[in-house]
């Protein structure tokens, strides 16, 4: 996320930008919903997490719509897009690019940089838990810094960028876990689930069919960096923020509730993504200002793959998003007390 200071922006501001949001995004919704049958909840948390400036992590089984939604949010955009299928021989170069050997007009020879499909705007990194950790770590840098670094060279890489993956369960064959390291670089994790009877329906009624859906760039960058910056300034509780806070802090150990269930809490990342993701969050919903009620909307989204279950989580099978509810549970006792 943008580390830069804003102004406050006036009441009448507020109101026009407001006003103008409502209109962009559900325009963005509407081209999506052209395509992408349900799924709401993912829909607006890969928004969101685009609009902070965020990579988002998308997981499920096979053949239910992840790829197709990005794609499609792509189409939706005014964005340069481009697509990586990783597989276990993926190269860290076929991803960021290489020095290649070119032969100029006069005969002589000079080595070239060939940029990779990481030089793009939205880069879906489709399997993404299928390559090697190797090849998966050619991204941090990308994903954090916005820039690759070949040899000695430091390329910048063109505003908005966001990286959206897609990852199989992990208890699926064929697939590596994510170093915690990439993980925390995603602002959100979203689970997405299999599509409802009457989704089903729905799916099979669009798809087994002549007629096509064409979906009509809405968005573009400089709409995208706006709604960005004008979130930034927008000012935020003290309360809201303290919320977020203890519960950040909490999943460090001073939590009893779930103290024996975490081998490792969440970053300073996560805080930001609460935080941030909250003003954004309002702000999609037409409010000017964020409430604890977001902290809460967002803590799945923003933990569940920051935290690490010790021994007894797995031994008790109780998972993230369990934990996650623990914690939220015995914030609210606090913040009440």
């Amino acid at each position: 996320m943008t580390a830069q200071l804003a102004l406050a922006p006036t009441a009448e501001q507020v109101e026009q930008n407001l006003a103008w949001m409502a209109e962009r995004l559900r325009t963005l919704r509407t081209e999506l919903g052209k395509v992408v049958v349900g799924q709401d909840p993912v829909i607006d948390g890969v928004i969101l997490g685009m609009l902070a400036s965020g990579h988002v992590l998308l997981e499920g089984v096979p053949g239910i719509g992840k790829t197709l939604l990005v794609r499609t949010l792509a189409q939706s955009l005014d964005l340069e897009f481009a697509r990586v299928q990783f597989t276990p021989d993926l190269k860290a170069s076929d991803v960021l690019g290489t020095q290649v050997l070119v032969e100029d007009e006069r005969g002589g020879r000079q080595l070239v940089f060939q940029q990779g499909p990481i030089f793009t705007q939205i880069l879906l990194a489709d399997e993404i838990n299928r390559a090697t950790p190797k090849t998966q770590s050619a991204l941090l840098e990308a994903m954090q810094e916005r820039s690759v670094t070949i040899g000695r060279t430091t390329h910048k890489l063109q505003a908005p960028f966001f990286v959206l993956a897609t990852q199989n369960p992990l208890e699926m064959e064929g697939t590596y876990p994510l170093p915690e390291a990439q993980l925390d670089r995603f602002i959100f994790k979203l689970e997405v689930p299999m599509p409802s009877v009457a989704d089903l329906h729905e799916i099979v009624a669009r798809t087994i069919a002549p007629q096509t859906h064409q979906v009509q760039a809405v968005l573009s960058g400089a709409d995208i960096l706006r709604i960005h910056d004008f979130a930034l300034g927008c000012p935020i509780a003290k309360h809201v923020v303290d919320y977020a806070v203890q519960l950040v802090h909490g999943s460090h150990g001073s939590l009893q509730s779930v103290k024996k269930y975490l081998r490792s809490g969440a970053s300073p990342r996560a805080l930001q993504a609460l935080v941030f993701g909250a003003k954004l969050r309002a702000l999609m919903l037409g409010r000017p200002a964020a409430a604890i009620d977001d902290i809460k909307a967002l803590a799945k989204p923003a933990l569940r793959h920051r935290i690490l279950l010790s021994f007894d989580a797995e031994a008790d099978r109780v998972r993230p998003d369990q934990v996650i509810d623990q914690m939220l549970g015995e914030v609210d006792k606090l913040t009440r007390a």
